[in-house]
């Protein structure tokens, strides 16, 4: 019988980990393997890998500090913004640190105490409610394995198998796919950038220079055309000067966008969410590792004083954290609605001459 079952060990879970894992028995469950640098089921996270001002504060206020290996060049200080809904261009200032995703989840889980039960290149299943807790089931090495846990903790992101299984009756957070492609670059542009169109999506698509390479990436509708809008990306990418060539991969995910305070969702009985499996992502930018480490935070305090009503102490916990969304979706009419972003980029404000 375990204490805490995590599933997934992205940041969410892997924080939390580190924070309960001396303290609690604690399982912790990943479909990759975060362990071996060579997996022989080599499964990576698309994301941009941007570290944003607000994850660099959590980071700091866990006291810890990134290892330099796990970023990568070039490390940039401005945002170009095409708007191509309004024929429009901006470069503003930003400070986010270029890092390798990947290594960013295995150096989060390199600080695990070692009492944590690992269980990597596993696929979670199911779980079912018994007495005293639950049973979860899983795949290792194609066998299916069934364990004992007290208290369930949903880490694994956008389309959580965890949350569909507990809520039924709320709103699921607005979903994306997110379509990244890496191409060979010998010449990387001095700036990141973000795309706004409202013929490829009503969200954001985005380029990042990460060292031999640079990523084009969209968060598109799953039910418009995705890969056919994807494509007409690239079309006007072109139109712009900036041919993709020489694709090295190709990688998809699921986002999600919470646009109403009721898609954020903590969880009930004995079950929680942390991260985006409860709907803790910015509508704004899609950033969620910040809202990853500041949801396992608040929740391992919230198993300080033990495990029975330690959900409630959670929701009490997070109350800025659903602040934070309301002003994320305050200020994204500004960035989505083409009207307001034409008027806010035609003035030039904040913007490097």
């Amino acid at each position: 019988m375990y204490d805490i079952a995590i599933i997934g060990s992205g940041p969410a879970g892997a924080n939390l980990a580190r924070l309960i894992g001396e303290k609690y028995k604690v399982l912790l469950i990943d479909k990759r393997d975060l362990e071996n640098k060579n997996p022989k089921n080599h499964i990576t996270k698309p994301c941009g890998g941007l570290l944003a001002p607000d994850a660099q504060k959590m980071i700091a206020k866990l006291g810890l500090g990134v290892p330099k290996d796990v970023l990568v060049d070039p490390q940039l200080f401005a945002v170009r913004t095409i708007d191509l809904t309004n024929n429009r261009e901006r470069l503003y200032q930003r400070f986010y640190y270029n890092m390798d995703r990947e290594k960013f989840d295995r150096w989060l889980v390199s600080i695990l105490p070692t009492s944590v039960d690992k269980k990597f290149n596993c696929l979670y299943k199911s779980f079912t409610e018994i007495s005293g807790g639950y049973e979860i089931k899983y795949i290792s090495n194609g066998k299916e394995i069934s364990v004992n846990t007290r208290v369930i903790i949903g880490a694994d992101g956008a389309f959580s198998k965890i949350r569909r299984s507990i809520s039924k009756d709320y709103l699921v957070p607005d979903e994306y796919i997110s379509i990244q492609e890496w191409f060979q670059c010998s010449d990387p542009m001095p700036y990141f950038t973000a795309i706004f169109d409202g013929e490829i999506s009503d969200f954001y698509s985005w380029i990042i220079p990460k060292e031999n390479y640079v990523l084009l990436g969209s968060a598109l509708r799953p039910k418009d055309n995705p890969i056919e809008k994807y494509q007409i990306l690239k079309s006007k990418m072109k139109k712009l000067g900036i041919d993709f060539h020489n694709k090295v991969k190709t990688e998809g995910a699921f986002i999600y966008r919470p646009k109403k305070l009721s898609q954020f969702y903590t969880g009930k009985d004995n079950i929680a969410l942390v991260g985006e499996a409860a709907g803790a992502i910015s509508p704004s930018s899609a950033e969620g590792i910040s809202y990853a480490l500041k949801s396992s935070f608040y929740l391992a305090q919230s198993f300080d004083e033990g495990i029975d009503g330690f959900l409630d102490r959670y929701n009490n916990k997070v109350k800025d954290i659903r602040l934070n969304l309301i002003m994320k979706n305050l200020k994204s009419p500004a960035m989505y609605n083409p009207f307001l972003r034409n008027l806010a980029m035609k003035s030039g404000l904040l913007s490097i001459k």
